[in-house]
C-alpha cells in the first residue's frame, strides 16, 4: 500500500513537472501580465503614441488650428523645418532649454543626493524631515508657480523683504520675472525646490540598499567618511544616478508650466525664458500654425532621445548579472 501511494505521488510530481505543465503555466503568466497590461498599453497608444505619428505627419502639412474652406491644408515638404532653422525665437528657445538643463541636472542631482544622505542617519524625527523635503513634489506645478509668483513679487514678495532684512537695506528690491538677467534663474531656483524631493527619495532607496558590512569593512581599515563616500557609496549608486540623470533631463527640457504661469505664452522678457514646449504651443494654439508647431515638436523629440543616449553611452550603466 505504501509503495502504491509512493508511485501515485512519484506519478503526479512528474506530471507536475512535465514540459507541458511548465508550458502551461507559462501561458498563464504571459496572458495575466498582458491582461494587467492592456490598459496601459491603450491609454499610451491613444494619448501618446498616435498623437506622436500624426505630429511627424502634420510636420509635413501647413495645417491649422481653425481650418478654412478656402485655404486646404497642402503638403509643403520640408518647409516648415526650413523655415524653423532660420527662426531666432526657436534657437532662443533650444538655448534657454540647454542652458537650464545645464545648470537643474548636476545641481538638482548633487542636492537630492546630499539630501538623502542626510534623512538617511538612523535619528530620531527623520520621518518628519523626509515628508518635508518631499511635499513639493506632491504639489502641482500650477499651484507652486503662482506661491512663487507672489514671493518674487518685487513690491511685498517675501523673498525681497528677506534680501532686504539681511542687506539692511543695501540689496533689493529686485524684479525677478521681468528682468531678463534674473527671469530665467528665479525660475530655475523654483524648479530645483520642487523637484528635487522626488531624486531624493530615488537616491535614500539606493542608499538604503547599500550592504551595512562595506562600511564597517571600510571602518575596520581605516577609511575616512569622505573615502567611504568616494569608494562605497557613489560607486554602488551608478545605476542609480544614472536613472537619476536621465529622468532630470527629461524634466529639464519638459519646462513648460513655470514659464506658461509665470511670463506667458512668450516667454518675456525678451524671451529670455522661452522654451521648445511654450514656443511649441504658442505656435501652435496662440498663432493656428498646427504645421509648424509639429515641426518642432519633431525636434524636440530628437534632440532629448540623442542626450538621453549620449547620456547612456558616457555614464555607461552597469547592469547586474542575476
Amino acid at each position: 500500500m505504501t509503495t502504491t501511494t509512493s508511485s501515485s505521488a512519484t506519478s503526479s510530481s512528474t506530471a507536475a513537472s512535465s514540459p507541458r505543465g511548465v508550458s502551461s503555466q507559462r501561458r498563464s503568466e504571459i496572458l495575466t501580465a498582458w491582461l494587467f497590461s492592456t490598459p496601459a498599453i491603450v491609454l499610451l497608444t491613444i494619448f501618446l503614441f498616435i498623437p506622436f505619428v500624426m505630429a511627424i505627419g502634420l510636420a509635413f502639412t501647413d495645417q491649422r488650428l481653425v481650418p478654412n474652406p478656402n485655404l486646404p491644408t497642402q503638403f509643403v515638404g520640408l518647409r516648415n523645418f526650413e523655415r524653423m532653422f532660420q527662426d531666432g525665437s526657436f534657437y532662443n528657445a533650444v538655448f534657454n532649454n540647454f542652458l537650464f538643463a545645464l545648470i537643474v541636472v548636476p545641481l538638482q542631482t548633487s542636492l537630492a543626493l546630499l539630501l538623502a544622505m542626510l534623512i538617511n542617519q538612523k535619528l530620531k524625527g527623520m520621518n518628519v524631515f523626509r515628508t518635508i523635503y518631499f511635499s513639493p513634489t506632491v504639489v502641482i506645478m500650477v499651484v507652486v508657480a503662482v506661491i512663487w509668483t507672489f514671493l518674487y513679487n518685487p513690491g511685498a514678495g517675501l523673498i525681497n523683504e528677506f534680501i532686504q532684512f539681511v542687506s539692511f537695506g543695501y540689496l533689493g528690491p529686485y524684479d525677478w520675472l521681468n528682468n531678463p538677467n534674473l527671469a530665467l534663474p528665479a525660475i530655475i531656483v523654483l524648479s530645483i525646490w520642487q523637484g528635487v524631493g522626488f531624486q531624493m527619495v530615488v537616491y535614500l532607496a539606493g542608499l538604503q540598499e547599500i550592504p551595512d558590512f562595506l562600511y564597517e569593512s571600510a571602518q575596520i581599515d581605516g577609511a575616512s567618511k569622505l573615502q567611504q563616500f568616494l569608494y562605497i557609496t557613489l560607486p554602488q549608486l551608478r545605476n542609480t544616478t544614472i536613472f537619476v540623470a536621465l529622468t532630470t533631463t527629461i524634466l529639464a527640457f519638459r519646462l513648460f508650466t513655470q514659464v506658461w504661469v509665470m511670463q506667458g505664452p512668450n516667454g518675456s522678457p525678451q524671451e529670455s525664458t522661452l522654451t521648445m514646449m511654450v514656443y511649441t504651443v504658442n505656435q501652435g494654439f496662440q498663432q493656428g500654425r498646427i504645421g509648424y508647431a509639429s515641426a518642432i515638436t519633431v525636434a524636440f523629440f530628437i534632440i532629448v532621445l540623442v542626450i538621453s543616449i549620449l547620456q547612456r553611452v558616457f555614464l555607461r550603466e552597469e547592469r547586474a548579472v542575476a
